[in-house]
């Protein structure tokens, strides 16, 4: 009892009736009752009745019965004319060697500044969330604009090299503006990559093929989940490969095929595939490696993966590997 007295934690020391053997100062200041009450007063009757709880007085009841043991239990205290405070609790049965008379020790902890705390965190961070993806939406039109206006420059300009450069600046922010797109759509770190893929390739065709009749893009995974910043790279690579099909394999307007883009994982290590039934690889592709190559092979060495490539007679597959 003296121990419990002189405790700066609050506790209680329960007879089996529920009845206040003896109480810590830091208890009864705590909660506001007054020390030379407490003493010989049931749990329930404690302040004006606001400890008088079912729950509670079920939960102590089953511990002085050995069934059970209070861990870390919750429970809001309502008091009239005060906020309500959230407690935590912890009970245990005293085992000194009297059976007879059990007795329990009871500790309260007010955790209401810490779950505010943690309530706040969560409304913080869903607020940034929010902001986040506000600001990559804003970001993906402002690149839609600019890929636009590159594209109507492109057409107006009398230098077929100038009017390459722009071409090709219009597929690079077309690509980053179609990965914002899908950055804008993810709320969580993991990102099932099926899903992903399908929707990447969806908004790379509506954006970049002008005739999905002539050719097409379509998308294969497996069930693999990853995280957002390794789904980024893939679709980065993916972007690219896909560009770069759409301007060497069908450089014709009525040549018609499909580009296949694909990923499985095989023990610890997966393979992301990106082929079509085009033209196939030329001379003078092979041997001046573009922008869009230095770029997938970047990103590959991040993932560390290695890059290969087969001509398929028709068409041309792009392997894109990361061993086990």
């Amino acid at each position: 009892m003296a121990l419990i007295a002189s405790s700066n934690a609050p506790l209680l020391l329960l007879a089996e009736d529920l009845t206040v053997i003896a109480a810590s100062s830091s208890f009864c200041c705590e909660f506001g009752i007054d020390p030379a009450t407490v003493e010989g007063t049931k749990l329930a009757n404690l302040g004006a009745g606001e400890w008088d709880v079912p729950q509670l007085n079920s939960l102590l009841e089953a511990t002085l019965g050995g069934a059970a043991a209070i861990d870390a239990y919750e429970m809001d205290l309502v008091r009239e004319g005060e906020d309500s405070s959230c407690l935590l609790l912890n009970a245990h049965k005293l085992d000194y060697g009297d059976e007879e008379n059990p007795r329990i020790v009871l500790a309260v902890t007010d955790i209401t500044s810490a779950r505010l705390a943690e309530k706040l965190k969560d409304d913080l961070l869903q607020r940034n969330q929010i902001l986040l993806q506000e600001l990559q939406h804003r970001v993906a039109n402002s690149l839609q604009i600019i890929a636009s206006v590159l594209m109507q420059s492109a057409r107006r300009v009398q230098s077929e090299e100038t009017r390459t450069h722009l071409h090709n600046a219009h597929h690079r922010v077309m690509s980053i503006a179609t990965l914002q797109k899908q950055l804008a759509i993810r709320s969580t770190d993991k990102v099932e990559l099926r899903k992903y893929l399908k929707e990447l390739c969806a908004s790379i065709g509506a954006s970049m093929i002008d005739d999905p009749d002539r050719v097409s893009l379509v998308s294969k995974a497996d069930d693999t989940v990853t995280t957002a910043n390794v789904s980024v790279s893939l679709g980065l690579i993916v972007t690219e490969l896909v560009i770069n099909s759409l301007k060497h394999a069908f450089p014709g307007r009525n040549q018609k095929g499909k580009i296949n883009v694909g990923y499985l994982t095989n023990d610890g290590g997966w393979t992301l595939t990106v082929e079509d039934d085009g033209s196939g690889m030329s001379v003078e592709d092979d041997a001046k490696p573009g922008l869009g190559t230095g770029i997938v092979e970047a990103l590959a060495r991040q993932l560390d993966a290695t890059v290969k490539v087969t001509d398929r007679h028709p068409g041309t597959k792009v392997s894109v590997v990361r061993a086990p």
